[in-house]
């Protein structure tokens, strides 16, 4: 079963589109059971749409996958060393 903090690594993969079918259906079923989740998306949509709304620019979308991929890295790191001093 998926767990909220899997499915907040997730949730952009979930809103682009990205994600396989089972995926996608373990998040949405995790959505019909968690209204802190239904809470997160929705502000995760309404803060992508209010981001394209005032962009004037294009994005990079090789910027945006190197910041995530860092984002990715720093969480995983942390992760990992709360786990090794338990």
């Amino acid at each position: 079963m998926l767990m909220c903090r899997d499915l907040a690594r997730i949730a952009s993969d979930y809103i682009d589109g990205e994600l396989g079918t089972m995926d996608r259906v373990s998040v949405k079923m995790h959505l019909l059971m968690c209204g802190h989740c239904r809470t997160f998306i929705g502000n995760l949509r309404a803060s992508i749409d209010l981001m394209k709304a005032h962009s004037s620019q294009q994005v990079d979308e090789e910027l945006v996958h190197r910041i995530d991929s860092r984002i990715k890295e720093r969480l995983d790191a942390q992760r990992s060393r709360k786990n090794d001093s338990e």
